[in-house]
């Protein structure tokens, strides 16, 4: 999957994993470790597994099963890496929405600039499956994941990382931690500017963050990279606030840029990474604002990486982001596709009003909304029909509870699809989920590591 195309900058090459990592997934042999698997599929790799081909309701899986729409997943690979182009942004979805070393390299072939992380352990698994570019968004003070994170910058001259710094102390933590490391090579670093009060993370004022970046001129463990945050987090948030905190993003950048903080970067090939400035933020509800506003960014003493990081577009939902989704204020833009599907089984019909299916909170998200019943597959005939008069009103650890309205088709055996909200919390449920066609063939198993 290598290759040379130029990145959004035209600068920049296109990261791929070239080393084979990636396909030694395939080895791995399939056993009790992951549900919804076929019992009789024991004992073979995975890609023996997915060679056969087999059908995800004929072919011996179990329910509950978690389903990866091929189709879907590739339409929403596409569909954000034409928008950053677009746009002119490099893009480095965030991991830990699938933790997939298998959709990494994916995205890596769809022009992504690197992966983001949220913390070390993220970091840990994208370098062991050959991650070149890693953004952690996240102040590290940790002391043994700093060791780890000089050592491999020592080890590996091609390994860039960057990180969030929001505090004083937090450099001294960094610091500290780097030196007794012997660290050769400086951690690039972007002060995160907070989203205002009562938000998440980061420096709450421009004071706050020129003492943050003050802080990180005076060691030589850290070097100034740039700035970023997250727009999600700005109080009631609404586009113009969205942009408003943008426009502070940006004009902190320029502000520090005037006072000649970016300078000494070091070169291409220096200690200091890449002669250019980041500016990054981008989660999966406001992009929009963010090309926006990025594009009115003013010429500054380097070039400029603007970096995207939404994450949730790889398979989207049916809840969360299907409402915040900015292709839905932007629609000529295209619309992203909810690509996954959890199959229940109806294992209990005790009245006319009521059904449970053998899925639940270990299977199902239900962080911000419930499930969603979409389609019944017949469990005599195979027939597929929409899921009328069936709402999911609970979850238990083990049963999904669903409200049956008067005359609607449904009994025990039959097979429910269910549509899921927020992605984040539906991978880390399924270390192996099946790569459907919308046939039904299964034509790969997708590894997670959470």
């Amino acid at each position: 999957m290598a290759t040379d195309r130029p990145g959004p900058l035209g600068d920049e090459r296109v990261e791929h994993l070239g080393d084979g990592r990636v396909g030694h997934l395939g080895d791995e042999r399939v056993d009790h470790r992951f549900k919804g698997l076929p019992p009789d599929a024991e004992g073979l790799t995975v890609g023996a597994l997915a060679s056969q081909r087999r059908d995800l309701f004929t072919g011996g899986f179990t329910t509950p099963v978690l389903a990866l729409s091929a189709e879907s997943l590739a339409h929403n690979l596409t569909l954000l890496e034409t928008y950053a182009e677009r746009h002119g942004l490099a893009f480095a979805p965030h991991g830990k929405t699938s933790m997939s070393p298998q959709l990494f390299e994916r995205q890596l072939a769809h022009g992504a600039w690197g992966i983001t992380a949220a913390l070390p352990h993220q970091a840990r698994v994208y370098r062991a499956f050959g991650i070149r570019r890693i953004f952690l968004a996240n102040e590290v003070v940790d002391a043994a994941a700093l060791r780890w994170l000089a050592g491999e910058l020592d080890r590996d001259p091609d390994f860039r990382f960057l990180c969030y710094v929001d505090s004083v102390r937090g450099v001294e933590l960094m610091d500290e931690a780097l030196r007794a490391a012997g660290a050769t090579r400086p951690v690039e670093v972007v002060v995160e500017l907070g989203a205002g009060e009562g938000a998440r993370t980061g420096a709450r004022t421009e004071a706050d963050c020129a003492a943050v970046a003050d802080a990180v001129a005076a060691v030589t463990t850290l070097r100034l990279a740039g700035v970023a945050g997250y727009e999600g987090e700005v109080p009631d948030a609404d586009g113009d606030r969205v942009r408003a905190w943008l426009r502070r993003l940006v004009a902190l950048a320029s502000e520090f840029d005037k006072a000649g903080r970016f300078s000494g970067r070091g070169g291409p090939d220096g200690p200091g990474g890449p002669d250019e400035i980041v500016i990054s933020a981008g989660g999966s509800a406001w992009f929009d604002a963010v090309a926006d506003v990025f594009a009115g960014i003013p010429e500054l003493s380097l070039p400029v990486l603007k970096l995207l990081r939404s994450g949730a577009y790889v398979s989207h939902d049916d809840g969360h982001y299907r409402r915040l989704t900015p292709f839905n204020r932007v629609p000529e833009e295209g619309a992203l596709e909810p690509a996954f599907r959890l199959w229940a089984q109806v294992v209990s019909r005790p009245s006319a009003g009521q059904a449970f299916l053998n899925a639940g909170k270990r299977d199902a998200a239900y962080d911000l909304d419930l499930p969603e019943a979409q389609v019944v597959r017949d469990g005599r005939t195979g027939e597929v029909r929409p899921a009328t008069g069936l709402t999911v009103t609970g979850l238990s650890d083990q049963h999904t509870w669903v409200s049956t309205a008067e005359g609607a088709e449904l009994e025990v055996g039959d097979w429910v699809g269910l549509g899921l909200s927020h992605p984040c919390t539906s991978f880390d449920k399924w270390q192996l989920i099946p790569l459907v066609e919308a046939d039904g063939t299964v034509t790969d198993l997708i590894r997670t590591f959470f």
